[in-house]
């Protein structure tokens, strides 16, 4: 037993059965035991591997992509350039380099991440050692200046509340404890929104419904922002255009958990729904579309071919060559991670996506 299963079994014996979300925001984020707060999480020597750590073709047609956005909207003379969830730092290096080339976008950019983890933060520090970089720790920090923000698996880790139909109605489902044991179960029916009374349509006696309420206020935030000041989001993670099912999940050592087991060992995702980041928005929100699509229109296939011609031996070209598959072909991260883009009403689309 862990110390935050300790904690948790205490609080629950205390108050009762909890929510999901809270569950999810103790196990990753408690100021002693949290998942965030302890471990290294990212790369080989972590519990997973994200897109940036795979190659630094994905860091660099990002940081084009928003260099674009932001000349599309006329170059603005200071602007925040923002990560939501930065982890190591890596995208965020990789994106100042592909962008120190841009006149007078490194000048006019504010570096600024969005980081809650004493930890990661001094990761990220080393990572960005050659950069003036500040962080916030709430999206109400920002300046009334434009955004052009990247978020890529930032989303999925956001706390989510289940719902399971029960008949025509919903009930919220809960941790609670029995036998010495976590277990789930139901609430007595929920008090629910009008989001999951339209979900009757689409589900039937027994599915799941999850809904992030976190997720919807950072999009308000960021897409009012967005729309009063201008900028750009771009935002990848895996997920589909809308929730149905049971997608919590634990992963510890690369390899898939109980999400009741190693609490604070392990982290804890859930699949992102794009339909309830676009209904959020405050302004304008491009089409979803996967990251194979939008890492080829933004010249993928072109990058891949420049590097594998310019590498030093054959181990090299492979290493180039495994890297665009593992982030474009649908058996790998292609298909199973999407993206969308949030621009001011009556703007330009950005570069990649579809309006």
């Amino acid at each position: 037993m862990t110390p935050l299963d300790r904690i948790i079994r205490e609080r629950i014996a205390l108050d009762g059965p909890m929510r999901v979300s809270d569950f999810m925001q103790i196990c990753l984020l408690h100021p002693e035991h949290g998942y965030y707060v302890k471990n290294p999480a990212f790369g080989v020597q972590g519990d997973f591997i994200t897109a940036p750590e795979i190659s630094q073709m994905f860091g660099e047609l990002l940081g084009l992509c928003l260099a674009q956005a932001w000349m599309d909207q006329g170059a603005p003379e200071v602007f925040h350039l923002l990560e939501l969830g930065p982890g190591r730092g890596t995208l965020m290096s990789d994106i100042l380099r592909a962008t120190r080339s841009v006149p007078g976008l490194h000048r006019a950019a504010d570096i600024t991440l969005l980081e809650a983890s004493d930890t990661m933060q001094k990761r990220q520090q080393h990572t960005l050692s050659g950069y003036q970089v500040k962080w916030i720790s709430s999206l109400d920090e920002l300046a009334e200046k434009p955004i052009f923000v990247v978020a890529n698996e930032f989303f999925d880790a956001l706390p989510i509340r289940q719902y399971v139909r029960v008949g025509d109605v919903w009930h919220e489902r809960l941790i609670g404890a029995q036998d010495n044991q976590l277990c789930f179960g139901l609430s007595p029916v929920a008090q629910t929104a009008d989001y999951l009374q339209t979900r009757l349509d689409d589900t039937q006696h027994g599915d799941i419904v999850e809904v992030s309420e976190a997720t919807q206020s950072v999009i308000g935030q960021l897409s009012e922002h967005i729309q009063t000041h201008g900028g750009y989001a771009l935002i990848i993670d895996y997920g589909d255009w809308t929730s149905k099912g049971d997608t919590l999940q634990a992963v510890v050592d690369h390899q898939y958990s109980n999400v009741l087991h190693s609490l604070g060992d392990a982290d804890l995702t859930a699949h992102v729904d794009f339909e309830q980041i676009a209904t959020a928005c405050h302004c304008a929100v491009s089409k979803m579309c996967t990251q194979q699509d939008l890492l080829e229109r933004l010249g993928i296939s072109h990058r891949t071919q420049t590097l594998v011609s310019s590498a030093a031996n054959e181990a090299q070209k492979n290493d180039v060559i495994s890297a665009y598959r593992r982030l474009t072909h649908e058996e790998e991260m292609g298909t199973l991670f999407k993206a969308i883009s949030l621009f001011p009403q009556n703007g330009p689309c950005p570069t990649g996506f579809e309006a």
